[in-house]
């Protein structure tokens, strides 16, 4: 009888953790919808907060709707932490840290004062609809992706190295050609102009006034496109040269210690070795 019970409870919580967990059955994808529709709704209620005469004309709905929503991403925590069989592994997980941080706020402004402004943090739980994008065609778009950035990683860290010294270079030319007079009052401050004028983001709190200043000005702006371009170029290449067939579109997560991004062909966890179903 205690053998029953206990497979009776092991089946039970199976049952939801892969409703919880994994997106490759029915009640899976509508969980997985369900909690998307939430997280926009809790986003777009953080927002109009942030609006103050909004927020005067419609505080009691936001509060409730902001609550009802908390009571709903409590409940899916605790979901989780009962579903798997290593509660600590999800606890201190990434996303695990990311769905704390983004529930107690709201249950701190009850013990707090002046608590309100942490409000910002629900934020936090865009974060999680990477997590829930987890059908085939998306993980395999993301891994693609992945792949892509980690073979051009190198390239891209010798690129950002060079972009760097070049902004020293021409902000201490800019220094030397303006001057403090004309708002170049230090290195720094004239190599932050420059990182400014070469992204083509352009502030205009710094300006030249000298025409050799003008003239490096101009120079600087027209670099700057093709700078921006380079590192689009670089991943670019690298995704063309990503093998399609080479890339996994497993969705299942290890029932064991929460583990993803395991092999289309693999029967057993990478890092646990329990046997995935």
């Amino acid at each position: 009888m205690k053998d029953q019970k206990q497979s009776k409870n092991n089946s039970w919580k199976y049952r939801l953790y892969e409703i919880i967990y994994e997106a490759d059955t029915n009640a899976g994808k509508i969980f997985d919808v369900i909690l998307l529709i939430a997280i926009l709704a809790s986003i777009l209620l953080v927002m109009l907060e942030s609006v103050e005469s909004f927020d005067v004309k419609y505080h009691t709905f936001l509060d409730i709707s902001e609550w009802i929503i908390t009571i709903l991403f409590s409940i899916e925590y605790i979901l989780r932490i009962i579903s798997i069989k290593k509660p600590l592994k999800y606890i201190f997980s990434f996303y695990g840290i990311i769905d704390l941080l983004s529930t107690i706020p709201k249950y701190l402004s009850l013990l707090f004062i002046g608590s309100h402004h942490l409000a910002a943090l629900r934020a936090l739980r865009l974060l999680r609809v990477f997590r829930i994008l987890k059908l085939a065609r998306y993980v395999g778009a993301a891994n693609r992706l992945s792949v892509a950035l980690k073979a051009s990683k190198a390239k891209i860290a010798v690129f950002l190295f060079f972009v760097m010294i070049l902004c020293i270079i021409l902000g201490t030319i800019m220094y030397m050609v303006e001057g403090e007079e004309n708002g170049f009052t230090s290195i720094p401050t004239s190599v932050y102009w420059a990182i400014v004028t070469l992204t083509t983001v352009g502030y205009g709190d710094i300006a030249p006034h000298t025409p050799f200043g003008q003239f490096i000005a101009s120079i600087i702006m027209i670099l700057g496109y093709g700078i921006i371009a380079i590192p689009t170029g670089i991943v670019t290449s690298e995704m063309t040269k990503t093998n399609l067939n080479a890339i996994d579109t497993n969705t299942q997560s290890c029932s064991n210690c929460a583990k993803e991004k395991h092999k289309d062909d693999a029967e057993y966890c990478y890092n646990c070795g329990h046997k995935l179903k």
